[in-house]
């Protein structure tokens, strides 16, 4: 979930896309109107729920008698860690209310245009449904936000980042409208912005990557600060410093730790022998490939060499409660003065429907926000693993976290 794709663009819908090409990775057509668990229905049976607004630009509209929700198989992703999966729990898009009318959208980039790719999927279940999306990196969207909103003229109405600092940012600068309470409730609080402000759709755990061949599960500590002196680590790591998921990392150990204590580890790991890498795609790959043991990187990259290699020698430990456990999220946030807020709150419910969860974690291998789906992989599930008790929204505040990285050498 970087923004290294990022460039300005100004995205116009693609409605048709979505039938010409099938849904998902898949590329599962879509057979005729199916519920999401039943299999194939009859056309036309979109779902019966009664909730929902007027109509029309702007507003909800009722559950429509043209809507005619894509099986399960069209939001989900391909591959050995995808088979044999159950079917999702949740709300279902079928019980929301349609979207109908026009959004505009500031979208963070990365991922290669998943996110994206859902949103036309929903332009495709409902025929009055429009969504005009700008995309940049997140961080710089974040500033768009607040001083579009300062100048009194916010040009999109939801803001789509991957990751929590910069919808803290915006959320900081009071740029917001607050959510619904039924829009965040699925959501754990830890992946909540305060007043409602932003809520979590995807989510993404650090990690320790490692070689099965080499090492087991209880060689990796549960603590990042003993990893410098574990001899089953010392000089068989790997890293990618420059990676934005690392800075995050750091800047985690900063305020839980002090900078000096971040610094020190730093060192410390620099002069274990722990090797430099362009990213962490590329770190696990060296694991699965035993030119390294072990690594630190985002759980997701592990998941897309199993999902490619399934016989390739690599797992996944994770530390509890410090700066390595820390998981991070992609979210949405209501921009202050959009003149459509049922259709914002709407939209982002549908973010957080059974399929759309579905969709994300087996498409990009993201942990689930919702405790209907189950993870990848066999990964525990979220509210298993053990975070820091940390702000997310503070992991914005970067300069002091580069500052201590070059004073310990370790930028390259």
């Amino acid at each position: 979930m970087t923004d290294t794709n990022d460039t300005s663009a100004r995205t116009g819908s693609s409605r048709r896309r979505f039938l010409a090409i099938g849904g998902a990775a898949t590329a599962t057509a879509l057979a005729g109107c199916s519920s999401l668990f039943g299999g194939d229905e009859a056309a036309g049976d979109g779902g019966s729920g009664s909730d929902g607004g007027s109509g029309g630009d702007g507003t909800t509209g009722q559950q429509g008698t043209n809507v005619e929700i894509p099986s399960l198989s069209a939001f989900r992703g391909s591959g050995t860690l995808v088979e044999g999966r159950p079917a999702p729990g949740g709300t279902s898009i079928q019980d929301l209310p349609d979207l109908s009318g026009s959004l505009n959208l500031y979208i963070g980039g990365g991922e290669g245009g998943i996110y994206f790719q859902f949103v036309e999927m929903l332009q495709e279940i409902y025929p009055d449904f429009e969504v005009f999306a700008s995309s940049a990196a997140s961080s710089s969207l974040a500033q768009t936000v607040v001083e579009e909103v300062n100048a009194g003229s916010p040009q999109a109405d939801v803001f789509w980042s991957i990751d929590a600092s910069s919808l803290g940012f915006v959320a900081d600068n009071d740029a917001y409208e607050p959510f619904s309470d039924d829009v965040v409730e699925p959501v754990p609080s830890g992946f909540r912005g305060s007043d409602n402000a932003w809520v979590g759709v995807a989510g993404r755990a650090r990690s320790i990557p490692y070689n099965t061949n080499e090492l087991s599960e209880s060689d990796v500590p549960n603590k990042v600060a003993d990893f410098p002196d574990t001899d089953a680590l010392r000089g068989t790591m790997g890293w990618a410093p420059t990676y934005g998921a690392f800075k995050s990392f750091v800047t985690a150990m900063r305020l839980l730790r002090g900078r000096d204590a971040a610094r020190q580890w730093l060192v410390s790991m620099r002069e274990a022998g722990t090797e430099q890498y362009p990213n962490e795609f590329v770190v696990s790959n060296q694991v699965a490939d035993g030119a390294l043991n072990a690594g630190f990187a985002n759980h997701y990259y592990a998941l897309r060499v199993q999902n490619q290699r399934p016989n390739a020698p690599i797992d996944l430990a994770f530390t509890e409660g410090d700066a390595g456990a820390l998981v991070n999220v992609a979210g949405a946030l209501q921009i202050q003065g959009t003149q459509k807020s049922d259709l914002v709150n709407t939209f982002v419910r549908h973010l957080l429907s059974a399929e759309a969860q579905e969709f994300f974690t087996t498409v990009s291998f993201a942990y689930p926000m919702i405790s209907g789906v189950e993870p990848v992989g066999g990964l525990p599930t979220v509210d298993q693993l053990n975070p820091p008790d940390i702000d997310l929204s503070e992991l914005s505040d970067l300069e002091p976290t580069l500052q201590l990285m070059r004073e310990a050498n370790v930028l390259g």
